[in-house]
């Protein structure tokens, strides 16, 4: 089992979202989270003053996957997930970490049927 963590940008979450669905990866917790990286911030105008933004708004998906599903979902995020052909600095980050265990709460069930 592994635990996918997928930071992209928030205008390709249903993108991501819908294709992820339809390859039978339902189950992802998301959230809403802001970073710093290549980007260097932006420099937008709010009434008529600019203001330097460090930190940019991005979403974080976290999804448990069983081993056989690990390079379908990482497929389909990185597809789903660039913008334009090639992708642009800013796109996200995908982090692939092992899980120990899994315990569905609900039906006292652990390990892989768990996911």
């Amino acid at each position: 089992m592994k635990l996918v963590v997928a930071i992209i940008q928030p205008t390709k979450l249903r993108a991501v979202q819908s294709a992820l669905e339809k390859a039978g990866v339902t189950r992802m917790t998301v959230c809403d989270a802001q970073g710093f990286a290549r980007q260097r911030g932006q420099t937008p105008l709010y009434r008529g003053m600019e203001y330097k933004s460090q930190l940019l708004r991005k979403i974080t998906l976290e999804i448990a996957v069983n081993n056989d599903f690990v390079e379908r979902t990482i497929d389909i995020i990185c597809a789903a997930a660039k913008t334009g052909a090639e992708g642009n600095i800013g796109d996200g980050k995908i982090f692939v970490m092992p899980i120990a265990d899994t315990i569905d709460l609900s039906a006292d069930v652990r390990g892989p049927e768990a996911v």
